[in-house]
């Protein structure tokens, strides 16, 4: 599917196969998550998902972990079944949040938290600082500048927070704050995909 939606999560490029996604290492090595058909859903190939995690791997394990606009939840799961402390996912499309339920339940990750709603409008709460941050808004909605803005203002950033970001390669250069430095960056396809590194302001 090439289709996105407006508001709820999703992961690019496509990586559906029979509505399922699979966890790369860790814990659940090899789990296959069904993922629920929502229109616009695309979750990161396992090719990209393996590159990001290789990144991440030193600050993967025991790191607290928030995962904007989650969609299937292959990021969050991967995070999971490396090691992380806790995850929270956001995501909007009231289904797709309930998918995210059952596959947290059936691992039994009692250490991850799956909220239904708005990530723009839960990040305008003051914030609990997280370790790790995945981006993935939806295409051409221009959501970026908005959220890393309010990840700033509202303290969801820990002091070193690694912050990875998918967006549509056309948008070049993302206004990230002069403290965010581009740590890893790679291009597939029409998606490009980049690891920030977090400093103290």
């Amino acid at each position: 599917m090439t289709r996105r939606r407006q508001q709820s999560g999703q992961k690019s490029p496509t990586s559906r196969r029979d509505g399922f996604v699979r966890i790369i290492s860790g814990r659940w090595r090899g789990r296959k998550l069904p993922v629920h058909d929502v229109e616009g859903l695309r979750p990161t190939t396992d090719r990209v998902k393996e590159t990001v995690f290789n990144w991440l791997a030193p600050d993967i394990p025991d790191a607290r972990c928030l995962d904007l606009f989650t969609g299937s939840g292959s990021l969050s799961f991967e995070a999971l079944s490396r090691g992380a402390e806790l995850v929270t996912m956001l995501e909007l499309d009231k289904k797709a949040a309930e998918q995210l339920e059952k596959n947290r339940q059936s691992l039994g990750a009692d250490n991850a938290k799956v909220v239904q709603t708005d990530s723009l409008t839960h990040l305008k709460q003051p914030g609990t600082p997280y370790d790790v941050v995945f981006i993935d808004p939806p295409f051409r909605k221009d959501l970026l500048s908005d959220v890393i803005t309010l990840l700033e203002q509202q303290q969801w950033l820990a002091p070193h927070a690694m912050i990875y970001i998918e967006a549509e390669k056309e948008l070049g250069e993302l206004p990230t704050p002069t403290n965010w430095h581009l740590h890893r960056e790679k291009t597939a396809g029409q998606v490009c995909y980049r690891l920030f590194v977090r400093e103290e302001a």
